[in-house]
């Protein structure tokens, strides 16, 4: 399965839910979560990889600034498959 398709089932999955899902394609910031997912006053970061996907440092210090700032941050490569 492709990056792609991940990303398509966990956006599927999110606004089945009736999350508000937005996927961050050019921002001003190198290395943030491919997707921001809303509902109810919360916000969370995904960033989506196929299985075996490679974590940049890049992307995990992203990570770990949006979870400094209290963010539920995580990087997954399936709909119930959290990795980092």
């Amino acid at each position: 399965m492709t990056e792609s398709q991940i990303q398509k089932k966990i956006i599927d999955n999110f606004t089945d839910r009736g999350f508000l899902v937005v996927k961050l394609m050019k921002t001003n910031t190198n290395g943030i979560p491919d997707l921001m997912v809303l509902k109810d006053g919360v916000c969370k970061f995904i960033e989506v990889k196929k299985p075996n996907g490679k974590i940049s440092e890049l992307q995990k210090y992203r990570i770990k600034q949006l979870r400094k700032q209290k963010f539920d941050a995580v990087v997954m490569d399936g709909i119930d498959s959290i990795i980092y």
